[in-house]
């Protein structure tokens, strides 16, 4: 099918978060922007839902080494409804009205809330490639959950790392958007699971996912939960220690995780927040023939399947808060404190 829309009234301006210079919170404004002109081969989508990721407090502050394109506008997730397409836009499966989730990573562009001014604004113009339809009985949120966190541990736990029922799978830092989906994906297939986060509350909101064991890092090893719970890995004698560590914190947990690695066992990383060039042991990684697994990013096919698992509720994005955009210097105080449990949302 081939579509033409006129052009939407340019005269009328809609609302954005925006950060005109790296900062804190403090910088963020909701900003009259002009409504966007969608190009050949794009649409314009009415977001809903915007979802506020790891990345977004590092973008603020200016420390990813990324050239940022200001004005800024911060979230990489969106979705929402389709108002218009640009000309000579070919769609054999959208139409204007259509419920969309945003693929946040354009090929050639880069990614929404990285390079592209973000997609926490009223109206959003994006290739009508990466828009993916919304099932029914998937809401806004749970959607706009799901691209960055979840598509990433998706690639990360079952595309890369194969994690199989039965197995013993530590999630370090396992609060977060991509924490909380990776325990749940483990348990989905019948894993045992430790997850580690800071605080009660968050470490009942853990065991609701699923976890088996849970480790508060305020007060706890670790390094010694494992033993306790698994058995300590020995030399050329399989049992002990975890099959599978997720590890996208690096820093000082990174050669501590090696030491209760399992023989054969798989490290699995997405990034590290705590530093990316951590001391290391390569000893354990030799004598115990760990592997090291890298993931990036997700991919369309697994964005795709996670909207068909949220739909029949095989598994549910976990939402943190929903709040209105002019709240948003609040939601990114909580991502820079650590005080959150899953995705948080903007509504514009």
């Amino acid at each position: 099918m081939r579509r033409r829309t006129g052009h939407l009234q340019h005269d009328r301006r809609v609302k954005a978060v925006v950060y005109e210079r790296h900062g804190g919170p403090e910088e963020l404004r909701v900003r009259e922007v002009a409504d966007p002109e969608p190009g050949p081969g794009e649409a314009v989508v009415r977001v809903r839902a915007a979802g506020l990721n790891g990345f977004d407090p590092m973008m603020l502050a200016g420390s990813t080494g990324l050239k940022v394109p200001f004005p800024m506008t911060p979230c990489g997730d969106a979705a929402g409804e389709v108002v218009a397409f640009g000309p000579d836009t070919e769609t054999s499966a959208l139409a204007e009205g259509d419920r969309v989730m945003l693929d946040p990573s354009i090929p050639g562009r880069g990614m929404f809330g990285e390079t592209i001014p973000g997609t926490c604004r009223e109206l959003i113009a994006a290739p009508a490639s990466a828009l993916v339809p919304i099932p029914d009985g998937v809401g806004f949120s749970a959607a706009a959950s799901i691209p960055v966190a979840y598509g990433t541990a998706l690639r990360m736990m079952e595309e890369r790392g194969r994690v199989a029922g039965g197995e013993k799978v530590l999630v370090l830092g396992a609060t977060g958007g991509v924490g909380c989906c990776c325990v749940q994906l483990a348990k989905r297939v019948g894993a045992e699971v430790m997850a580690t986060g800071r605080g009660e509350w968050k470490l009942e909101r853990l065991r609701e996912l699923g976890a088996d064991h849970v480790v508060d890092t305020a007060s706890q090893d670790f390094v010694e939960l494992v033993r306790e719970t698994w058995g300590k890995p020995r030399y050329k004698r399989p049992g002990g220690g975890a099959a599978v560590i997720v590890n996208y914190i690096g820093g000082d947990t990174w050669a501590r995780s090696l030491k209760v690695l399992a023989e054969g066992g798989r490290m699995l990383t997405c990034g590290a927040t705590a530093g990316y060039d951590p001391p290391t042991d390569i000893r354990y990684i030799w004598s115990f023939e760990q592997t090291i697994i890298g993931s990036d990013g997700w991919t369309r096919e697994g964005l795709e399947r996670l909207l068909v698992m949220a739909a029949d509720r095989s598994l549910v994005p976990v939402v943190h808060a929903e709040r209105s955009m002019e709240d948003a210097h609040v939601a990114m105080r909580e991502l820079i404190d650590r005080d959150v449990f899953g995705k948080s949302i903007l509504l514009p």
